[in-house]
């Protein structure tokens, strides 16, 4: 595992803006008990009343499933932000969750890759400057791309480019989680948006379709779509990717 330079600055549209809508949201099963989280799992507030440690969260489904995709996602932190380490990354389920002391829990150890709000890059309990910190007290927009194909994370602030942070995660056969952290009382993090590359020209082609019509009454359909292609256009993004888990699964078997 490696960490990459970070490219020079640049001012470019947000990566996936016209992808697919990947529908996940923060897991109130994989979380500390310092966390909550409001507004169907896409709003987490951390240490409601005071902070005696680190606490983090993870996405409720992993990023990877297929391997050679594109992921973008986009998380606001609100202007509470301050402390020792407010992060943004991903882990696998090894990384933990909690620890009683103020650390930069996203990256302590081999499972972690994360960006703290002081600008430094985390992984492997190393670290090093990628960016300027992140101002205090003021709202900032952090987007995390994943290319599953390059294997390489690049981070976005404010819609601007930092440039690639991490490589070699194309090499990593466990799944990786969205991931965030915060030593911060009373501190905010808002899921605002998170895409998926098509995988071929029939996904987008059915992404497409899907936004034209609309296939709940099925009756109508199935007389006029071959049944392959029906089951397709209906089959839900949770029921692909449960489909694609399986295969993998089997295959390791």
């Amino acid at each position: 595992m490696k960490f990459l330079m970070k490219n020079s600055w640049s001012s470019i549209q947000k990566p996936l803006s016209n992808a697919f809508d990947d529908d996940w949201q923060w897991n109130s099963d994989d979380r500390s008990d310092a966390v909550r989280i409001l507004n169907n799992g896409r709003i987490v507030n951390f240490h409601i009343d005071w902070s005696s440690g680190t606490a983090a969260i993870r996405g409720n489904k992993p990023i990877n499933i297929y391997r050679n995709c594109k992921y973008y996602w986009e998380v606001l932190l609100k202007d509470r932000i301050f402390g020792t380490s407010m992060m943004i990354g991903l882990t696998t389920s090894k990384a933990k969750l909690y620890s009683d002391s103020y650390i930069n829990l996203i990256g302590e150890n081999k499972f972690g890759w994360g960006l703290s709000h002081k600008g430094l890059v985390w992984h492997n309990n190393q670290w090093r400057q990628y960016t300027k910190p992140f101002q205090e007290n003021c709202s900032t927009l952090i987007g995390c791309l994943y290319d599953g194909h390059n294997g390489t994370i690049t981070y976005y602030k404010d819609g601007q480019c930092l440039g690639i942070a991490f490589g070699g995660l194309d090499s990593i056969d466990d799944y990786l989680y969205p991931t965030i952290s915060s030593t911060a009382a009373q501190s905010q993090f808002i899921l605002i948006t998170a895409k998926r590359e098509f995988l071929n020209l029939q996904d987008r082609c059915r992404h497409v379709l899907r936004q034209s019509y609309s296939f709940e009454h099925h009756y109508g359909w199935q007389q006029i779509l071959p049944k392959r292609i029906f089951q397709y256009l209906i089959l839900h993004e949770e029921e692909s990717e449960s489909i694609e888990f399986n295969q993998q699964q089997n295959q390791v078997k």
